[in-house]
Order: C-alpha cells, then sequence, then structure tokens
C-alpha cells in the first residue's frame, strides 16, 4: 500500500519525460535547421550538449549519466518513502525527476543533450523542455516547502 501511495504522482515524471521527448522529435523532424519559433522571443536553435547546465562537464559522459541516474534514483526513493510529504512538494520533485528521465534519455542514446529554444530577447544558454521541467519542478518545490513551513509556523503561535 505504501508503494501505491508513494508512487502517486509518477504520472507527472511521465508525462513530463514524454513531453521532452517528442518535442525533441518534433524539432528534428520539422526544424532541424532551426528558426524563429515567436519572432523576437523563443527561436528553435538545435544544439547537442555534451555536459550538463552551460557545458560545465563536457567530455565527462559517464559521470553525467551516473550522476544522472543517481539522482533520478533519489529522488524517486524519497517520493516512494514519504508519500505523506506536501502535495506541491511531491508535484515539484516528480517533475525535477521527469526532466532528469528526458536528459538521461538522449545522454544513453546519443552520449549528449539536444537543445533547441533560445531565448532571443537575452544572451542565455539554449535549453530543452526537460530543462523546464527541472527547473519549474525545483521552484514549485522550494514553493511547497515554504508554504509547508509557513503554516507550521502559523500552527504554533
Amino acid at each position: 500500500m505504501r508503494l501505491r501511495q508513494g508512487c502517486k504522482g509518477a504520472w507527472i515524471a511521465l508525462a513530463s519525460a514524454l513531453a521532452d521527448r517528442l518535442s525533441k522529435l518534433a524539432v528534428a523532424r520539422l526544424a532541424p535547421r532551426g528558426g524563429a519559433l515567436i519572432p523576437g522571443i523563443v527561436n528553435l536553435r538545435p544544439v547537442e550538449n555534451r555536459g550538463m547546465a552551460f557545458s560545465m562537464l563536457t567530455g565527462q559522459p559517464l559521470i553525467l549519466t551516473l550522476a544522472t541516474a543517481a539522482l533520478i534514483a533519489g529522488l524517486v526513493g524519497w517520493l516512494i518513502a514519504r508519500p505523506d510529504a506536501p502535495k506541491l512538494l511531491r508535484s515539484g520533485l516528480w517533475l525535477v525527476a521527469g526532466g532528469g528521465l528526458g536528459n538521461l534519455y538522449d545522454r544513453l542514446t546519443t552520449g549528449g543533450v539536444a537543445d533547441f529554444i533560445e531565448l532571443a530577447f537575452v544572451r542565455f544558454a539554449v535549453f530543452n523542455v526537460a530543462d523546464v521541467c527541472i527547473c519549474a519542478g525545483a521552484a514549485l518545490a522550494v514553493l511547497g516547502v515554504a508554504m509547508t513551513e509557513r503554516k507550521q509556523g502559523r500552527a504554533r503561535r
């Protein structure tokens, strides 16, 4: 029963990993050379990132793959063990796990991660849907913790 309770929300990870995979396939098929998606705001610029965020640890595929797999396993293990954790925290962490799965799939199949979203209005790294899921999930998790702390602080008064 605890396993079933702990896996509630796993669909978030699966949906985000699938969205990442489908977006990468669509860009590879429909816009392999890139171009403006929303002129002046978002460009499609397919690139392969053989590192992690901002190309850190480029040339270290084994370390990146093992670290990514370990982090996903740790997150999923924690989520299964803590079905009573706040929903917003759990949802955010499932989103992080799904984004990690999307990028891990790339690392295992191609040795790098396919990035393609470029913000046209600011100089920033090219990223992908998995990266968005990881960042949004982390923000949700932090928000979930903050809200829980605030609620517990009010209850103590």
